[in-house]
């Protein structure tokens, strides 16, 4: 009998590849890795376990893959509540950033999301904000896996003055991080409309010579369009292929307003798009072709934005709503619960570069799961757990969590680098980051 860390006994298991679902299946995990996939009761004879898991009532799938958000903005959630896009940035999100975001903003904002993600499943976010490496301590405080954009844009903030400034420290932060196995990188320009044709060319060579994904906003809002077509002749896409970013490293966010011939492009380049619902529906964005993307093969991956514009970050929320939405245009089939599980693993995975480790419950792959437990009354009576997971479930059922073999939730409490009272001192720095935002609120009226 071979000794192992840790056996979990799963009532359902969801792989998403090769299979899309299993019942009473065991994993065996050792050290970071997933050894073995096989029926409990061969498990019970294969392996001898430190720890041994029963989850009798429980779904395990793949770690969800946040794969875009900005995690420090939980400390601004709210704060611009009901407005479009050009007006919640410049009234409320760039001042606010202007007057408070440093790495202490940054490093307790990130500490803060990555509770709330990691109580929701989620144990793998893609990140586009200031201070990289204050973000992801914050995320590596408590278990979380962590994709860091080098991000650039035009404008100076109190952490860059251009964008040249922006991608130096942002290479910086990859050389700092490089050791940490749980931290990988983007290059992240923030939108073409706030980005020169000269930063977005270096942004692409980085990528090719840094083996790295392109994380960009991109035909988000009409009005985006309108003006690149205004100050430059063409849409957002097609000055981004003009300038050699639209590759099978582009993650294009939001990806709202497309043609037709727009989604072929992308579909043809291999090109991956993060559909953001939430987000896009509270600042009235639009609602992005996600169907019409996934049929056309488009690499389709979910994720909140963050949470001053959502204002949960919760890939569960996201993966319901996307699938109703896509039922809106006629046709009930459309992106099945099945495949909307797959938007939120293991093609968040594929997007970051990441797949040949996370996304799917395979041999090999590093253990980032999640257990759901469908024995309380709202999930009952279960016929099919994975539709169960996409339209029935909230994140209240999320009931343990792992990455790469470490428990991170156990019975709905955070237990990673986290305790009584160090939950009790980041809620008294973020009631102190509240004030200092509202006395900025109450000075800009």
């Amino acid at each position: 009998m071979h000794t192992v860390d840790s056996v979990l006994e799963c009532r359902w298991l969801a792989p998403v590849r090769p299979a899309p679902l299993l019942a009473d299946h065991a994993l065996a995990i050792d050290g970071a890795r997933i050894v073995a996939v096989l029926p409990v009761a061969q498990a019970r004879q294969r392996f001898a376990a430190r720890e041994r898991t029963v989850l009798d009532r429980h779904l395990v799938t793949p770690g969800l893959v946040n794969a875009h958000t900005h995690a420090s903005m939980t400390l601004l959630r709210g704060v611009g509540d009901d407005l479009p896009l050009q007006r919640w940035l410049r009234e409320r999100i760039w001042p606010l950033e202007q007057a408070l975001v440093d790495e202490d903003f940054v490093y307790d904002g990130a500490r803060l999301a990555a509770l709330e993600m990691l109580r929701a499943g989620v144990t793998t976010c893609s990140d586009m904000y200031f201070h990289p490496q204050a973000c992801a301590r914050g995320l590596r405080s408590v278990g979380m896996r962590a994709v860091l954009g080098i991000i650039a844009i035009e404008m100076a903030t109190r952490y860059a003055a251009d964008a040249e400034d922006y991608l130096r420290k942002g290479l910086a932060a990859r050389d700092g991080l490089r050791d940490d196995p749980l931290v990988s990188f983007t290059v992240a320009p923030h939108a073409p409309y706030t980005v020169s044709d000269a930063t977005l060319r270096r942004c692409a060579l980085l990528a090719e010579e840094l083996d790295l994904p392109v994380h960009i906003h991109v035909h988000e809002t009409d009005h985006e369009i309108a003006e690149s077509l205004r100050a430059h002749g063409l849409r957002p896409l097609a000055r981004l292929d003009r300038l050699g970013l639209a590759t099978e490293r582009l993650i294009a966010v939001h990806a709202v307003h497309l043609s037709d011939a727009e989604i072929g492009l992308l579909a043809a380049r291999g090109a991956s798009v993060v559909h953001c619902p939430v987000s896009n529906l509270k600042l009235a964005s639009g609602i992005a072709p996600a169907a019409a993307l996934a049929a056309a093969g488009v690499n389709l991956a979910l994720g909140t934005d963050g949470a001053a514009s959502n204002n949960r970050l919760d890939i569960l929320d996201e993966m319901r709503l996307a699938a109703l939405l896509a039922k809106g245009g006629g046709d009930a089939s459309a992106l099945p619960a099945a495949q909307v599980l797959e938007c939120a693993t293991l093609n968040g995975a594929r997007a970051l570069g990441l797949e040949r480790r996370i996304g799917s419950i395979e041999v090999g792959k590093d253990a980032d799961l999640v257990a759901f437990d469908l024995g309380a009354a709202e999930t009952m009576p279960v016929y099919d757990p994975v539709s169960h997971l996409v339209y029935a479930c909230g994140r209240e059922n999320v009931s343990d969590v792992w990455v790469a073999g470490v428990p991170v939730v156990r019975r709905r409490q955070a237990v990673c680098g986290i305790d009584p009272a160090s939950e009790r001192e980041l809620s008294m720095k973020i009631a102190a980051w509240q004030n200092r935002t509202q006395a900025c609120l109450d000075a800009a009226r």
